[in-house]
């Protein structure tokens, strides 16, 4: 057998060695997911068990379908071409340590759409193993306000809003001792990006609550941004007045029909039914309408001191 024989024996020896190896490993990495912020960067290492050569291997991370990676490297390439357009500007693969057969994905500028798990795949022939690795993004915001309607009725109705959240975060109203209150209702909706945006709404009856603050909370970070506000007693004042005001009409509109029904009397002898109806109907419209234009005048009154405390809330 020739030099030419002997090189030829050997370099198949080599291959059919490095194929036996290649085909039994397995693929680790981290256990629990990574969390990351949104718009931060976040690496994801993957390592071959036992340690060997992965230099001849494809290496592929991909999310929900096999065909689309995220990135790709075969043949000792990096195949920008095959992997999906809105990572290839945002990914890297780190190989220093390729000959130990770990790798690492880096991925820059987070965004909420980035969340989810991703499958890191070694692969020589036909044989492949996996770890599948989770992120999860997240957000938390500090931009939070308070808004008050009008007091009616019922009592005063609050508002708390707050966007730029993900994942969607824990929120609830507390009094000042730390005690939840039953919100009266709660939304949210996602903008473009993903990101949640927050409200909740309470019903404060005359004199329950002094001070209300509104909690929202990362279940993932466990961060908690907060904002408070403190209600003015002369908030639910115009309930009272409001009481006094039909109390009072409804005792001179007695007192009228009273006493014009017994002038009647003591004039003619008998009442004036079709005279004293009469009189009765117009001193309730006059009274109806002296009500509604006070009750008004009340509330306006009332509502451009709650825009002022609404602007100190903000602040």
């Amino acid at each position: 057998m020739g030099a030419t024989g002997v090189l030829l024996c050997v370099v198949l020896h080599f291959l059919q060695m490095v194929t036996q190896s290649s085909e039994k490993f397995t693929v680790t990495g981290l256990q629990r997911p990574v969390l990351a912020p949104l718009g931060g960067n976040v690496e994801l290492s993957c390592q071959l068990s036992p340690p060997q050569q992965a230099q001849h291997m494809e290496i592929r991370w991909f999310r929900n379908r096999y065909r689309e990676p995220v990135y790709l490297y075969r043949n000792g390439k990096d195949l920008h071409g095959e992997t999906i357009s809105k990572y290839v500007e945002r990914t890297e693969l780190l190989k220093d340590d390729i000959g130990k057969g770990k790798v690492t994905l880096r991925i820059f500028k987070l965004t909420a759409d980035d969340d989810g798990s991703y499958h890191c795949v070694f692969k020589v022939g036909e044989f492949y193993e996996e770890h599948i690795t989770e992120i999860k993004v997240t957000a938390t915001s500090s931009v939070m306000y308070i808004l008050m309607q009008p007091p009616n009725i019922k009592g005063v109705m609050l508002e708390c809003h707050s966007g730029g959240w993900f994942p969607q975060p824990h929120m609830e109203w507390r009094d000042n001792k730390g005690n939840i209150i039953p919100a009266t209702s709660k939304a949210h909706s996602q903008d473009e990006n993903k990101l949640f945006n927050m409200t909740m709404t309470l019903l404060i009856e005359a004199s329950s609550h002094r001070s209300i603050t509104c909690y929202l909370q990362n279940l993932l970070t466990h961060q908690e941004e907060s904002i408070s506000i403190v209600l003015s007693g002369e908030l639910f004042s115009w309930k009272r007045v409001w009481i006094m005001i039909l109390t009072t009409i409804g005792f001179m509109m007695i007192a009228f029909c009273m006493t014009y029904c017994v002038q009647q009397h003591l004039l003619y002898g008998t009442f004036s039914k079709g005279k004293c109806h009469w009189l009765k109907s117009t001193m309730i419209f006059m009274f109806s309408v002296i009500a509604v234009t006070g009750v008004m005048l009340i509330l306006h009154l009332k509502q451009r001191g709650l825009m002022e405390i609404i602007y100190e809330c903000r602040e």
